[in-house]
């Protein structure tokens, strides 16, 4: 645990420059809209350890897999974000010197994410040839233009005398990937255009030998200053404005940069790129910067409306918890359903950009209750569009159906560890329980029964061939695979994968049910094979230990040195940066909910001593070092009435990077398992549920809180949960009337 921000209840806030903690400020910092975003690098000089990054929402580079290793059914290329160009870049010299505070002495340093307004600043004030100035910098990717990057810099002399002040301001495409092969560079300049007070570079991505498109973008980079404009320059890689001046004693110069980007995923033509670019700009032209701040501030009043949850009593919790909101929807809101939710978002490499079955698992329940359900119709569509893909993924293990990717940009599998690839099949099962879950939640059945049961049935006759039959035990098995525990490969019989297989052939049964005939001669699925997945479900081995009373991780579990975390040295932990990978694959170590994870999808489905008894022999082994940890076993523990350890598990997750837990915050935030902080409240201290198609609450107040109070939206209304230690308030905002359930008992709801 590490922190280096102070606790404030709406910002993000340090007054230190740590060069050891300086990609850990930038990952923390990291700003986006959705369609694009960025680490919280400077975009000055800085000749220290950093990582400079911005990233563009489905722009993307298949990167080469084949090695010495390479077996049949390996995917053909890894998939990852590359670094875009960079159009945050400037060199500002003060008497002809480069501020760079890796090497200038400097005083005063603050830094500051807004995320009430969405907004990152920066300033400091730097001593050069003798003489002092302040710097201040602002910036913000618009919420409500967004292809719009505002920057604005103000420089101001402390000093008795005058001094000469030059800002460059490139857009740079001379940029790299930290985990590029052999330090390949992902972009070509096609074109250069400068003038006085403007410029433009459009670029495009290497070719690539995988039939995956090519992305081409244009930045084009406005400037409002104060300082006289000097003559343009190009290099092979970039275009800079040149803006000089003399800066009086006590005076300022002020350079507004707005640069707009745009890409070839919206524009087919090159010469559409450019006229879009140029539209835009003139665009956001009409307003002053004041104004555009403005709009970014409104955008984000809007978004804090619908979802902002408030803590009472404990700065630490509500700092972290809007944290978590602000960035998850900075990385996606729902706008474009071309696009997902990647781990790291816009905020690093690591995990490629691309999607997982986090998304299903964990964004979808938040997205349900905090925005329309167009949102979640749009992460529904995404997988339906991606349907061919995991046909053909499945084709590739030589397997029938529809086999969901572990990681993807198109719906093609592109991790290439053969664990994930070939093993950690259980990610189609949560495709399903997505569908499911919108289903219940919303009380929509039409995706289910049109486009969704397209997708129910692919994976349904993966699962009916990716079984095998057991004539000693004369039941159906799965062997050869990773469930959610990565600490463990290659095993048998997980149960939760089991149990997902199995769920998935009765819930498609049971949505077949319900669709038109018309849709069951298109799938061409007949009774036959329904009747397939009944005897497949009815005969599914899902280990168990009636003496523990427990479902059993998978086949041999229970046969390792089952040492609690709690004995281990605490010099071992994380155990994924002290231990071999092979001692980590024979330990009992749990990386993340597993037994547990199946639980939290069926909660209601479990007696109290199955729940009760799973968790306390599951919790002891589990060292959570997956960010997607925490909020299950916060939500569960909840349920069991364990309020202590539920706490304990919300503020891991709620101040996961906040406080660095994990040790790993410094590559970029984990955007995904963010969701969780919402999830434990939610669904944990508050016990919210939907139970045959009706609302019910079960709150509680952890001891460390004064109280809590949140919104939700549910099938056409809006409520008002209140928990305070008098007790419990629903109120009904909008909507028509409804009945829920509030600690077991029917109450009414209308508008008051």
């Amino acid at each position: 645990m590490k922190r280096i921000f102070e606790i404030d209840p709406w910002k993000i806030v340090t007054h230190e420059l740590k060069p050891e903690d300086k990609r850990l400020q930038e990952s923390m910092t990291s700003i986006g809209n959705e369609y694009m975003g960025m680490r919280g690098m400077f975009e000055e000089n800085y000749s220290g350890d950093t990582h400079k990054g911005i990233y563009l929402g489905g722009v993307w580079y298949p990167d080469k897999t084949r090695v010495g290793w390479w077996k049949n059914g390996y995917p053909e290329y890894f998939g990852k974000v590359i670094n875009a160009v960079d159009f945050t870049k400037v060199d500002i010299k003060l008497n002809g010197s480069s501020v760079d505070i890796a090497q200038d002495a400097f005083s005063d340093y603050e830094l500051v994410l807004d995320m009430q307004k969405g907004l990152l600043t920066r300033s400091y004030i730097v001593e050069k040839d003798g003489q002092k100035f302040r710097l201040n910098f602002e910036r913000f990717v618009s919420v409500a233009q967004k292809e719009l990057y505002a920057a604005k810099i103000t420089v101001e002399n402390l000093s008795d005398r005058p001094a000469n002040i030059e800002i460059r301001s490139y857009i740079d495409a001379d940029v790299f990937n930290e985990d590029a092969n052999y330090d390949e560079k992902f972009w070509n300049v096609l074109a250069e255009n400068v003038a006085e007070d403007h410029s433009s570079l459009t670029a495009q991505t290497i070719p690539n030998n995988f039939g995956t498109p090519q992305f081409t973008v244009e930045m084009l980079a406005a400037h409002v200053t104060d300082l006289e404009a000097k003559q343009a320059e190009t290099s092979e890689k970039h275009v800079a404005n040149v803006f000089s001046g003399e800066l009086a004693p006590g005076k300022t110069a002020e350079l507004e940069k707005r640069v707009i980007v745009v890409t070839s995923r919206d524009y087919e033509t090159r010469e559409a790129l450019s006229k879009a670019a140029k539209e835009l700009s003139e665009k956001q032209a009409a307003f002053s910067f004041a104004e555009l701040k403005e709009q970014q501030a409104a955008g984000w009043a809007k978004r804090w409306e619908k979802a902002d949850v408030e803590i009472k009593g404990n700065a630490e919790s509500q700092q972290g918890i809007r944290f978590n909101l602000y960035q998850l929807f900075s990385t996606y809101y729902g706008d474009d359903a071309r696009l997902n939710i990647g781990p790291k978002g816009f905020t690093g490499e690591k995990y490629g950009g691309a999607t997982y079955w986090d998304t299903e698992a964990f964004a979808v329940p938040l997205y349900l209750a905090l925005a329309d359900k167009s949102v979640t119709q749009n992460l529904l569509k995404y997988r339906f569009d991606q349907l061919a893909g995991a046909y053909h993924n499945a084709q590739q293990q030589g397997l029938k159906g529809a086999l969901y990717p572990m990681v993807t940009f198109n719906g093609i599998e592109c991790h290439n560890e053969w664990e994930i690839t070939f093993e950690e099949i259980h990610r189609n099962g949560t495709i399903a329980y997505a569908i499911y879950n919108y289903t219940r939640y919303t009380g929509d059945k039409e995706y289910a029964t049109h486009d969704g049961f397209d997708v129910l049935v692919g994976i349904a006759r993966f699962w009916a061939d990716r079984v095998h039959y057991s004539k000693r035990k004369e039941q159906y098995m799965i062997h050869g695979v990773t469930g959610p525990n990565e600490y463990e490969n290659n095993i048998n019989n997980n149960w939760y994968t089991n149990m997902l297989a199995k769920w998935c052939l009765n819930y498609t049964r049971e949505v077949a049910g319900e669709v038109s005939a018309e849709k069951l001669a298109e799938l061409d699925l007949t009774p036959a094979e329904l009747a397939k997945w009944e005897e497949i479900a009815d005969k599914m081995y899902l280990p168990e230990d009636q003496e523990l009373g427990i479902f059993v991780q998978h086949d041999t579990f229970l046969d390792k040195d089952l040492t609690p975390v709690k004995d281990l040295p605490q010099d071992q932990l994380p155990l994924n940066q002290n231990w071999s990978w092979d001692k980590i694959l024979r330990s009992p170590y749990i990386k993340q909910a597993d037994v547990l994870q199946g639980i939290y999808y069926f909660v209601e489905d479990f007696t109290p001593e199955q729940k009760e008894k799973n968790f306390e022999f599951y919790e002891p082994l589990t060292v959570h070092e997956s960010s997607l940890s925490p909020s299950i076993h916060s939500i569960l523990a909840a349920d069991l009435h364990k309020e202590d350890k539920a706490f304990e598990m919300y503020s891991r997750t709620a101040r996961l990077d906040l406080d660095n837990y994990n040790n790993d915050t410094e590559d970029g935030l984990h955007i995904t398992s963010m969701t969780g902080s919402w999830l434990a409240i939610v669904q944990g201290f508050a016990g919210m549920r939907v139970i045959d198609g009706q609302l019910e609450f079960a709150p509680f107040l952890p001891k460390e809180w004064e109280g809590y109070k949140f919104r939700i939206n549910f099938r056409g209304r809006l409520l008002s949960i209140d928990v305070t230690k008098a007790g419990s308030t629903i109120k009904l905002l909008k909507g028509e009337p409804l009945t829920i359930k509030l600690n077991g008992k029917e109450t009414e709801l209308t508008v008051a």
